[in-house]
């Protein structure tokens, strides 16, 4: 008897949708350490090797700003069972911390990104793909205000880095991967609603698996 034991939720949408907060609520309201969440921004290549110049002029909305094989093995390992040391990415420097974190056995993975959906070989391990649809001068707004507020950028570079990069790239690459979707959430973290269904779905995979779990340990012990 075949058992799933670890179940993989993907969470996308454009750069401040708010896939950071459905994450992370899915798990506060769950209130379950069997639940973790696995940030696609701190699989960010480590560009601490360029010039200071190459590093702010670097595309970070594009596919190729990620460290794919790194991203896939420590998913794999999750879903595994194993434990990983997640990097923890500098968005001043633009560059990979000293300090890494760990993450340990969990029963479902929460793996939270803008392009989680662009990369067929992680959509291909998840068993739920949730994206996060809100509207475009929201996110700007929020983005306008996260990157003065923490990373310490002018107007004038945030609204230039939208217009060339994050804009022209969520056309091309974030946008097109809403078709993937299992299910699509309007309004991001603030959808209440939404956020109790989903809740309330992970709650039911869990129970699922403990009473699979559950029936695999009474055939073993009667088989």
């Amino acid at each position: 008897m075949e058992v799933t034991r670890h179940l993989l939720i993907g969470v996308a949408g454009g750069s401040a949708s708010g896939t950071t907060l459905i994450a992370h609520q899915l798990v506060q309201e769950i209130a379950s350490r069997r639940v973790v969440v696995l940030p696609l921004d701190a699989y960010y290549r480590d560009l601490s090797h360029l010039p200071r110049e190459e590093r702010h002029r670097f595309n970070f909305d594009h596919p190729d700003a990620f460290d794919l094989p790194l991203l896939l093995d420590h998913t794999k390992r999750l879903l595994r069972g194993e434990s990983i040391q997640v990097p923890a990415y500098d968005y001043v420097t633009h560059g990979r911390a000293a300090e890494t974190i760990s993450v340990s056995d969990h029963t479902i993975v929460v793996l939270e990104g803008i392009l989680v959906f662009w990369f067929e070989e992680l959509r291909e391990l998840m068993n739920i793909k949730i994206y996060v649809d809100t509207p475009d001068d929201i996110r700007l707004l929020r983005r306008i205000r996260r990157d003065m507020a923490e990373r310490g950028r002018s107007l004038e570079d945030v609204l230039t880095q939208y217009e060339t990069r994050v804009r022209p790239m969520h056309q091309n690459f974030v946008e097109p991967t809403k078709r993937f979707a299992d299910i699509i959430v309007p309004q991001g973290g603030h959808n209440g609603i939404a956020v109790e269904i989903l809740r309330a779905k992970v709650r039911s995979l869990l129970r699922e698996i403990d009473r699979s779990a559950g029936a695999r340990r009474d055939f073993e012990t009667t088989g």
